[in-house]
């Protein structure tokens, strides 16, 4: 289950072999004051997977009674991501003037994006966390490149004002690290906490998978 609304969370599921329910958790970003990048993106990443797994607890019995019968796990995702730059975390822009400042500063210079990770198995309440970061070479970008890509919108939906599997693709020069940090969920470090929690990602895996034809 994913306690996220974010598309590319979803496609980057479903293209590894998984289709979650997604259900949206909620909660407020701002309430949380943390002293690290990393400590703010974790615990967003597990205050949104822990209000899914309490909505389930009220509400979700026959969902939890089905999954028991079939012998499955319920297993909630949260995630966060944040870029730091300059000694700041950078979420999501205010507004279209917040994000072409952003980018004005960005352009030519490098970032850390942060994506904080957290399950949660809803039936014992166990959880496994942990937080990916990857460095981001951002190109020297125009100003008629920025107004151009502010106005698609792209930007003011997304943690630092950009992607790397959107338009925001043609702006950035190089990454270290996973790509999928900067997407929004690393499937190896995914692949880490379902261990932990004593499930394989195959496990998850449709029976037959799609053959992709």
């Amino acid at each position: 289950m994913l306690a996220s609304a974010s598309p590319a969370r979803l496609r980057t599921l479903r293209s590894a072999g998984i289709e979650p329910d997604v259900v949206v958790s909620g909660v407020d970003e701002s309430i949380v004051d943390a002293t690290t990048p990393q400590e703010l993106c974790v615990t967003l990443a597990r205050l949104k997977a822990e209000a899914v797994v309490a909505r389930l607890r009220d509400d979700g019995a026959r969902l939890r009674a089905d999954a028991a019968r079939r012998g499955e796990q319920i297993l909630v995702l949260g995630c966060d991501s944040v870029l730091e730059f300059e000694g700041q975390v950078l979420g999501k822009p205010v507004d279209a003037d917040d994000a072409t400042r952003r980018w004005r500063r960005m352009r030519g210079a490098s970032g850390v994006l942060h994506t904080g990770h957290c399950v949660v198995d809803a039936d014992t309440g166990k959880r496994a966390e942990a937080t990916a970061s990857t460095i981001v070479h951002f190109g020297n970008v125009s100003d008629s490149e920025i107004a151009a890509y502010v106005r698609t919108g792209e930007p003011l939906r997304v943690a630092g004002a950009f992607t790397i599997d959107g338009l925001g693709g043609w702006f950035v020069e190089a990454i270290e690290g996973d790509a999928g940090t900067v997407i929004g969920l690393s499937l190896p470090l995914l692949r880490r906490l379902l261990l932990e929690l004593g499930t394989s990602p195959t496990e998850l895996w449709p029976d037959p998978l799609p053959s992709g034809e």
